[in-house]
């Protein structure tokens, strides 16, 4: 018997920190709220994400949410916290804000149709349940669609073998083993690195080399952590105006403002400060200009190389001509480099040797040779962005599903809804700031919108509304003006669907800045919801 009612005001699926936050809002403004989250637990991808060495990649101060009477109490032990202590955040934000009772787990949303007459979205549960909303808020984020290749063989392996995303939760133990990486993203390093203490052997399968910014994780002690929370609550307001949502802004004066000399001072304090500091405090320009660009890139290239030995694994790690701009993906790493030294460590180049197929014992390459492991990561990667809707049938008033509409080209108004499919937000997804911006940042001011926005709806007696197709339009053709100005498409990345085969490569995200996306959404709400139409039961 489920415990899913036949009908509340608004739906939200997900119970990463998207749909938390706007849960606790709307259950404060009166409305009957309910989250089903399709994993055992809450916490987004901090649920999924259980892999060896899973960290998040944002300042821990800027890593958490914003809600008075949450953020004082809680104090993180690092500046990049593991996975494991991420989960316990969530738990204390369940405690304080008793969320619980408003979460039905182990509930997949498989299916949502827009009843148009009655202003009504019906949403089928994987289990058979059907709820009735008038609202319906996707926070299922950026990457809940893992990707795994087509190899050949893939269901013969003998051996242990999965996705990043789809780790046991009870951890495996690779000790002793002989383990293959296949893929050098984010999460693909972050494994490499655990592995390569306790392997026995650990292979890694690259295609492109990742450009990996070293982390400099530093443990926070009771000054620090007094410290940060003397300015917390201003770093709070502060974070919403930059470009990438932490309170830090570019530089954005020229380059050719300044000397050789200058510049490389400037790129040696921030690598210094450690994570992403040379991307978000660095000079602006990097992301447009491939001169500038490729300064940035022979900068980290040198850096890179003075900690590997071997010269072809120079080539292969730092490569002397960038492999994509430096900027264009997102990764740390700790010690990544420097275990390419050890003697259980080694390198496949896939574009020299391809893999063939996958056997009972492990890998065969193009060359015939077969490669025996005991484990297998698959760390390669997400249908970014859209994936996480478009893996659902969803469909809107003209009976097509979000998947025919995005298939071309994905369209959405100020990142938070798109034509035809009404009262369906979204959030940390397609056209919002998402992947070039700190999560919980771009999360709030879209979370505050869609709750001000359903707030907005009650009090004045209205049922629907939806985009107009004509700002609709606007928005998508803006993302993708500003896009262009970067360098993004260069990189067979996530960022613009270029890691898919078949995908439609486009601007997935919108590049101008946390910002400047705030006082749109702002100015758009302030007009009435300009971009919107807005109808009652009676028109």
């Amino acid at each position: 018997m489920s415990n899913l009612p036949d009908k509340v005001d608004v739906l939200i699926v997900g119970a990463g920190f998207s749909g938390l936050y706007q849960l606790h809002f709307l259950r404060g403004l009166g409305f009957n709220v309910k989250i089903v989250e399709a994993g055992g637990d809450i916490g987004g991808t901090w649920y999924w994400n259980c892999y060896p060495g899973a960290r998040v990649d944002c300042d821990a101060s800027m890593y958490q949410l914003s809600i008075d009477g949450v953020w004082q109490d809680w104090s993180f032990s690092s500046k990049y916290p593991s996975r494991d202590e991420l989960r316990e955040y969530f738990q204390y934000i369940n405690r304080k804000l008793d969320l619980s009772r408003d979460i039905l787990l182990n509930t997949r949303v498989i299916a949502a149709i827009y009843d148009d007459p009655a202003s009504e979205w019906k949403v089928t549960t994987q289990q058979g349940d059907v709820v009735r909303c008038q609202f319906l808020s996707f926070c299922t984020g950026f990457a809940s669609k893992p990707f795994t290749p087509a190899f050949k063989g893939l269901d013969t392996f003998l051996g242990h073998c999965y996705h990043t995303a789809l780790w046991p939760q009870g951890g495996l133990d690779l000790r002793d083993k002989r383990v293959a990486v296949i893929g050098t993203g984010a999460s693909g390093i972050q494994v490499v690195q655990e592995a390569a203490a306790v392997a026995r052997q650990v292979t890694v399968f690259q295609r492109t080399p990742s450009i990996a910014f070293p982390m400099k994780q530093q443990v926070l002690d009771d000054e620090a952590k007094k410290k940060l929370k003397e300015g917390q609550a201003k770093a709070f307001e502060e974070r919403k105006k930059t470009a990438s949502g932490v309170n830090v802004e570019p530089i954005f004066r020229e380059m050719s403002d300044f000397t050789t000399e200058e510049k490389n001072e400037i790129y040696e304090r921030l690598y210094a400060q450690g994570g992403f500091a040379p991307l978000v405090a660095g000079f602006q320009e990097v992301y447009t200009d491939d001169a500038a660009n490729d300064w940035a890139y022979g900068f980290w290239r040198d850096k890179v190389r003075k900690r590997i030995k071997d010269p072809w694994l120079q080539e292969q790690l730092a490569p002397t001509v960038k492999p994509s701009p430096i900027g264009s993906t997102r990764a740390l790493e700790q010690n990544y480099y420097d275990v390419f030294d050890q003697s259980n460590v080694r390198l496949i180049d896939v574009n020299e040797i391809n893999i063939d197929r996958i056997t009972p014992k492990g890998i065969q390459l193009a060359d015939g040779i077969e490669q025996e492991f005991d484990v297998i990561v698959l760390a390669t990667g997400f249908d970014a962005i859209t994936g996480s809707m478009t893996q659902l049938d969803i469909r809107g008033t003209d009976g097509a599903t979000i998947l025919d509409k995005w298939t071309s080209l994905a369209s959405t108004y100020l990142g938070l809804m798109t034509a035809n499919f009404p009262n369906m937000f979204f959030a940390y997804a397609t056209h919002g700031p998402t992947a070039l911006a700190n999560g919980p940042t771009a999360l709030e001011i879209q979370g505050a919108w869609i709750v001000r926005c359903i707030r907005y709806m009650r009090e004045n007696g209205l049922s629907s509304i939806r985009p107009r197709k004509e700002a609709e339009d606007h928005w998508t053709k803006l993302v993708n003006d500003i896009g262009n100005r970067g360098l993004w498409v260069r990189a067979k990345a996530w960022y613009t669907g270029a890691n898919i085969p078949g995908k439609t490569v486009q601007h997935l995200n919108f590049s101008g800045g946390v910002g400047l996306y705030a006082q749109m959404c702002r100015e758009s709400e302030e007009k009435g919801y300009d971009g919107f139409e807005l109808s009652n039961k009676s028109h």
